[in-house]
This record gives structure tokens, C-alpha cells and sequence, in this order.
């Protein structure tokens, strides 16, 4: 399966890095074809700018700053994005990927109604591998804003039952070096069942 790893986290000796890393080896030893993205190491641009935002409509605009991520989008049968969540959501540069990428025409069109069709149907799995500084009982308190984004608004985008895989390690703020290494088990085993 060809899939499009996105990582997003700003600091290169992170824990997310890890999980990245376990991730890629895990895929492409399971014999995946991996594409990463790595939004803060290409230095990705998150801002909607008033051009952009203009034209974002248009099917037919030109967007070369970002043809690079939308072939890979177009390429993808799967997706995994790795990324801390922070505030309840993805982090900016993750959303303003989101916003600049995922556009009418790309991933979706507008049909009657404004209703959206879906255009990445190549995209058949979605995996999200998270971490959550808050402890789980304050995320079914606040709904996993987080996972309802993907559920409700990425997913549908997506294949015909498309299955989102949510691999989350809550507490992060005060978990042992042992729990996280059970969380590299569990990225590692999860994903090879990719």
C-alpha cells in the first residue's frame, strides 16, 4: 500500500519524532511504500493567504507551492499523521495544511446544495498516532474535539469506508519512560496491521 506519512511537531528530538521514525521503519518493513511529509522540517507555510483564499473555489487555479502535497495526497491509499495534540486539536501548522491542501477539487467538490462529494476515495485508512498532555477523563469530558474533526470531516472525504485508526497516549505530561515505550510497542504492533 502506498502511504502518506505527515508528521507534525516542531522539535526534531521530540518524543512525535520517535513515534515517526517507528512508524516509517514499521510500515516499510511490513512492505509499505512510505511518502513522508514533514511539515516543520520542509518549513510548510500554514497560512491561507487572501490570494489563495480567492480563488480557493476555483478548481482550476494554479497553486504550485503546494502541487507538491496534493500529488502526494493523490498518490496515497493510506494516510498516518503523527502529531502532539495541543489545545484539544492539531496543532496550527497541521490545520493551515488542512486549509491550504485539502481543497474543492482536491478533496472534495461541491455538489448541489452545496453537499460535499468525495475526491481522495484512493484513500482508504486513515491512522492518527497522538499524544494528549490532558488525562482521558478530561477528553471525554471536552467530546475528542480532535477525533470528531477526523471522524466527521476528514474521513468522509475519503474511500467509501474508509477506516480511521485512532492511536492515542493521554497523560503524556506524566508518563514514565516505560509507558512510552509500551506506547512505541503499541504504534509498532497497530501499524504493522496496517
Amino acid at each position: 500500500m502506498r502511504v502518506l506519512l505527515v508528521h507534525c511537531h516542531p522539535r526534531s528530538d521530540s518524543f512525535n519524532a520517535v513515534l515517526r521514525d517507528t512508524a516509517a521503519a514499521t510500515l516499510e518493513a511490513t512492505g509499505h511504500a512510505v511518502e513522508t511529509l514533514d511539515l516543520y522540517g520542509e518549513n510548510f507555510d500554514p497560512r491561507l493567504s487572501a490570494r489563495e483564499r480567492g480563488a480557493y473555489y476555483d478548481e482550476s487555479a494554479e497553486r504550485p507551492d503546494i502541487a507538491d502535497h496534493v500529488a502526494a495526497l493523490r498518490r496515497a491509499e493510506a494516510l498516518v499523521l503523527i502529531y502532539p495534540t495541543w489545545w484539544f486539536g492539531p496543532p496550527a501548522m497541521l490545520k493551515g495544511w488542512f486549509d491550504r491542501v485539502w481543497l474543492p477539487g482536491v478533496a472534495f467538490a461541491l455538489g448541489g446544495a452545496k453537499v460535499l462529494q468525495p475526491r481522495l476515495t484512493n484513500i482508504r485508512r486513515i491512522a492518527v498516532v497522538t499524544t494528549y498532555g490532558s488525562p482521558r477523563w478530561l477528553l471525554w469530558l471536552v467530546g475528542w474535539p480532535d477525533w470528531r474533526l477526523f471522524r466527521f470531516g476528514i474521513r468522509p472525504l475519503c474511500a467509501r469506508r474508509c477506516r480511521l485508526d485512532w492511536i492515542a497516549l493521554t497523560g503524556m505530561d506524566n508518563t514514565t519512560e516505560q509507558a512510552r515505550a509500551r506506547f512505541v510497542e503499541r504504534v509498532r504492533k497497530e501499524l504493522a496491521a496496517l
